[in-house]
């Protein structure tokens, strides 16, 4: 019970270097399924799923890098 008490108090500063790392992933990710397929299809699914889901296009860039595992749809839209 102790260690679920201390524990989000050390892995608070190691969420934003979590999120950077699958960040990267699937910044990779998108660029291999550019590469082997067309790029405006992918970016017209990243817009589908966005609007579907009700997320916002341009986060802040703060929250981003501490919460989300996945880049904002401008950051994976415009590499």
């Amino acid at each position: 019970m102790l260690f679920m008490l201390v524990s989000p108090s050390f892995t608070l500063f190691l969420q934003p270097l979590m999120a950077m790392f699958q960040r990267k992933n699937e910044f990779e990710a998108d660029d291999f399924a550019a590469e082997h397929a067309k790029s405006t299809a992918l970016v017209s699914a990243l817009v589908k799923l966005y609007r579907d889901n009700a997320s916002t296009l341009t986060p802040d860039p703060v929250y981003s890098a501490f919460h989300y595992s996945h880049p904002p749809a401008a950051d994976r839209i415009g590499t």
